[in-house]
């Protein structure tokens, strides 16, 4: 099954896919179904599949956003970073969020802005202080993030929270598929592409905390509610670990993707100032 919001009319309303079959729900985004216990049975109005241009990021004002660092072996080995003990969280705001489509903003005041194709799980139901078996359970789904990082920032201090929050930057969707269609476990292709030349090519079997265990230890210190998003880390390939470093040019064509969910699609651009 997948989920998503779609913009029509100059409002947003979710939608619910299974196989073939696409039905518009009394909901303006996924994140506001799944506040709702039958979400996955909810009657709505059959339609036509939308177009990928029509696609708004499946949750518009997500709760939390929450992210993991140093989550892929080959990563930590690239960036010179032992294997970390405990997962490495750090935070992310919604005004950060951009759609699968919608242009990536580059600031002015950085040219050292990189890309990072991640994972990221969407939470479905309320979870505290849960094991990684009552973690899973909590798993709605998931879709797909870069989590772009604006490096010469990010680096000003021990905190990375400078270099991950800069507006209108954090492509995410297309859609979330459900935890019942697909098994990060067993191994899902995460790619991320520049004007057509591959980046990152990489597969969820490296993460070294898994979802469910990502899930269950935030939740220990934590709720975790429906619609909140955690990612997961990024694969080997990024521009800051290559010899010479790579940026994200101005103009780029980026195109982050993950078997069996999805690809964004987006046009990285100068910011405007004024």
């Amino acid at each position: 099954m997948r989920l998503g919001t779609v913009r029509r009319n100059g409002t947003t309303q979710a939608f619910r896919q299974d196989g073939d079959t696409t039905v518009y729900l009394p909901a303006k985004d996924v994140g506001e179904l799944l506040q709702r216990d039958d979400w996955r049975t909810l009657s709505g109005e059959p339609g036509p599949a939308p177009q990928h241009a029509e696609l708004e990021m499946p949750i518009l004002r997500p709760g939390k956003i929450l992210c993991a660092g140093l989550n892929y072996y080959a990563h930590a080995e690239e960036v010179g970073q032992e294997v970390p003990k405990y997962p490495t969280i750090f935070t992310k705001y919604a005004n950060a969020l951009v759609g699968p489509t919608d242009d990536v903003v580059l600031p002015a005041a950085s040219t050292k802005i990189d890309w990072e194709a991640e994972l990221t799980v969407v939470i479905g139901s309320r979870v505290r202080q849960a094991d990684e078996a009552v973690a899973r359970a909590a798993i709605a789904g998931y879709t797909v993030m870069n989590d772009v990082s604006v490096r010469d920032w990010q680096g000003r201090t021990s905190e990375w929270f400078q270099g991950k929050n800069w507006d209108r930057m954090t492509p995410v969707g297309p859609v979330v598929v459900t935890a019942d269609e697909l098994d990060p476990e067993a191994g899902l292709a995460v790619e991320c592409e520049l004007d057509g030349v591959t980046k990152q090519s990489g597969n969820t079997s490296d993460l070294i905390f898994s979802c469910a265990k990502l899930v269950s230890y935030v939740s220990e210190f934590m709720t975790l509610e429906p619609g909140d998003l955690l990612a997961t880390g990024t694969p080997a390939g990024v521009g800051l670990a290559r010899k010479p470093r790579e940026w994200i040019p101005a103009g780029a064509q980026m195109v982050t993707r993950i078997e069996g969910i999805g690809e964004l699609r987006n046009h990285c651009v100068p910011e405007v100032k004024g």
